[in-house]
């Protein structure tokens, strides 16, 4: 007995063995044998086997004189085609489908009286892969704007519920990303399945890139398997029979997941996760540049999930230099103005897409911040174009790319894009300068001497805040490889030496002298300098030099520098620096606000806070830096965002009455400084509580 290969034809009449019942015939099934005989019985036919069925039946083709006799049973509607012997076949199975496609569209047989599906939505369109979310799922945008989820016609990625195809899903969904992310395609939808028990309803579709079945080539590289279809099903991919053949081709050859070896893992280590981690990959990648990664997930317009491959690190990044409006993260927030924009134009340019970034900080929460490229462009730059975001001025500087950003925001304005739909160029305050009224109120070190004038570039710098001394200045160090990091190295070398070595001083210490001094609260040695001393007590006041604190200690405390071309002030100078608040005088006529002054900027700088400082001048007489502090982390711009406009806004100082040459030179910042000062009085907050102190 011999089958008869990719047809089934409808029974006859039969008897079951088992039981003895008498089957009726199926429709039309008497027809298509009476169909069959007349042509065939008793003719000489050509027969091909082409192999065996699982119940041990020769498969083969039958070849009247005038041709195949599956074509002609199809032709009639006697039979219809059956997938079960496609790879079989091969390319003589498509002439089998052409056969059942002409007695469907005459409505013959089988066929009568059924409704054919339109064929209109099976137009090719070029579109855009916008988002690859599985192998065999894609997101298109259309030349509308619309964006449609397809699936891939008669394939099926990786299955996640199988064992042995689960873990190659991760390959499968990546060798799409490289293939299609952001390509033009063409999009042909071949039908829809209709909604079931979870899973929405779903168009399915023929997607080709550059005249290349994406589908086909999926299952060739043994990504996808090919689904068995319903007799009815309408939603068949048309080269369903090549899919097979590429299936078993596949398997064959042991490709992707029909490969005996498992795929190889990689495990993505979050380094966001908190800011340990972070600071631990920030060394590796901020001595490297343009790093190439993968955005994962666009979380605003400024703020995306990037996996970098090589590193098999994940991690939050944050553009530097700008600030971009925020976007609302659930149901209930809603987003800043062009929040939702900004975040439409980074999905549309960056989502999957390859990059590179250039790293520069961490922020407080265990974010990257720096800078990143898409084709080569910065994609701040994109954002500021677009009207989108505006410059973070001190952030922009520190990162070396100002200039650019700066251009990119002014080409918005001028063409008044997003942000700037209402910009008025008359309403930036202008730049001369302005003179400032004169009084007696006492200063905080304020005075209208000569001193050196601020240089014309900004000058922005990493900083920790290590103590506040009596008169609310500040001591600082400048983070770095060279500041911070080579302190770290130097006090740990130190400490250790100390344990080794009971060295007491040769004598009563000098006022200026360099010494190791014992700190009485954690009892660890550090560098100091002698400020005072007491020879009846045997007690000397002493100041760490590298952190700015002070306190008096006995003599037997005290230690002459260890190696002091190691450990001295040649080796590593020291490293806390006086700095003070531009703009801004402390009020020196009571105590109790001077220490409310020093016990809120304690909060809100130290515990190892990392800031950016503008130093606005160096004062030439006593090396002192005037500065504007930032926290690089807040959401507020331009002067308004600085400590010093918090100073003000808190009540806990004002501005200063005697202004330096320096400072009156910067009507912009005094101008967004009195603003803060003028909400404080009228809120009656600090120093203003009972009123303008500074009137007569």
């Amino acid at each position: 007995m011999l089958l008869v290969a990719g047809i089934r034809a409808p029974n006859t009449k039969r008897v079951n063995i088992s039981d003895g019942t008498e089957l009726p015939a199926e429709p039309l099934g008497d027809e298509a044998q009476e169909f069959t005989e007349t042509r065939l019985l008793q003719r000489s036919v050509k027969v091909i086997v082409l192999g065996v069925s699982p119940q041990n039946q020769l498969v083969g083709q039958v070849k009247h004189p005038n041709g195949d006799i599956a074509v002609f049973e199809l032709k009639a509607g006697l039979a219809r085609c059956v997938d079960h012997h496609s790879t079989m076949l091969g390319s003589n199975m498509q002439e089998l489908r052409q056969a059942e496609q002409s007695a469907k569209t005459s409505k013959l047989g089988l066929f009568k009286g059924i409704t054919t599906p339109s064929k209109g939505g099976a137009k090719e369109q070029e579109v855009v892969v916008s988002r690859i979310q599985s192998a065999d799922t894609l997101f298109l945008r259309y030349p509308n704007g619309q964006e449609r989820r397809v699936n891939l016609s008669s394939v099926r990625q990786p299955k996640p519920t199988d064992p042995k195809q689960a873990p190659w899903g991760v390959e499968a969904k990546e060798f799409m990303r490289r293939k299609l992310i952001g390509k033009h395609v063409k999009v042909a939808i071949d039908g829809k399945r209709p909604a079931t028990e979870g899973y929405d309803e779903r168009e399915m579709a023929t997607v080709s890139f550059n005249d290349e079945n994406v589908a086909l080539s999926l299952v060739e590289n043994g990504w996808a398997s090919v689904l068995r279809h319903r007799m009815d099903d309408t939603d068949r991919s048309p080269i369903y029979d090549d899919l097979l053949i590429a299936e078993q081709a596949a398997q064959t050859e042991g490709k992707g997941m029909w490969s005996s070896k498992g795929p190889e893992t990689k495990q993505f280590v979050d380094y966001s996760e908190n800011l340990e981690k972070a600071k631990r990959l920030l060394s590796l990648l901020s001595r490297q540049k343009r790093v190439p990664a993968v955005v994962d997930f666009v979380k605003a317009g400024s703020r995306f999930t990037l996996l970098i491959p090589r590193e098999n690190a994940k991690l939050t990044f944050v553009l530097s230099g700008i600030n971009a409006p925020r976007t609302a993260r659930n149901a209930s927030e809603s987003s800043e103005p062009f929040g939702k924009e900004a975040a439409d134009l980074a999905v549309k340019r960056l989502q999957q897409r390859d990059v590179e970034i250039d790293v520069e900080d961490n922020d407080k929460v265990g974010g990257f911040i720096g800078k990143l490229y898409i084709r080569g462009e910065n994609f701040a730059k994109i954002l500021l174009e677009e009207g989108y975001a505006s410059v973070r001025q001190y952030s922009a500087e520190k990162s070396g790319n100002a200039s650019e950003l700066l251009a990119a925001e002014r080409s918005a304005k001028d063409a008044r894009k997003g942000l700037w739909e209402n910009y008025d160029p008359s309403q930036e305050v202008s730049n001369e300068d302005t003179t400032e009224e004169v009084d007696t109120t006492q200063t905080n070190g304020h005075s209208n001497g000569d001193v050196v004038a601020a240089p014309p570039s900004k000058d922005y710098r990493d900083v920790v805040v290590t103590h506040i001394g009596d008169d609310a200045r500040l001591r600082i160090q400048q983070v770095g490889h060279s500041t911070t990091g080579a302190l770290l190295t130097l006090m740990s070398a130190f400490q250790s030496l100390h344990v080794q070595s009971s060295s007491s001083l040769p004598g009563p210490p000098k006022a200026g002298d360099l010494v190791s001094a014992r700190f009485s609260e954690d009892r660890s040695w550090y560098r100091a300098r002698i400020r005072r001393n007491d020879r009846e007590n045997k007690t000397a006041e002493v100041s760490y030099v590298d952190y700015g604190n002070s306190e008096s200690l006995p003599w037997s405390e005290l230690r002459p520098i260890p190696q002091p071309e190691r450990f001295g002030a040649q080796a590593l100078k020291p490293q806390a620096v006086e700095a003070a608040l531009s703009f801004v005088q402390f009020s020196t006529n009571s105590a109790e606000y001077m220490a409310d002054a020093r016990d809120w900027l304690s909060r809100r700088c130290i515990n190892d806070r990392q800031l950016v400082a503008r130093v606005d001048n160096v004062d030439s007489r006593d090396g002192l830096l005037w500065i504007s502090l930032f926290d690089p982390n807040s959401t507020v711009q331009g002067e308004k965002g600085s400590i010093n406009a918090e100073v003000l806004e808190e009540g806990l100082g004002m501005v200063s009455r005697k202004l330096q040459r320096w400072e009156r030179a910067q009507s912009q910042q005094l101008s967004a400084l009195k603003g803060c000062e003028e909400e404080a009085k009228k809120e009656r907050r600090g120093i203003w509580e009972y009123g303008d102190l500074t009137e007569d």
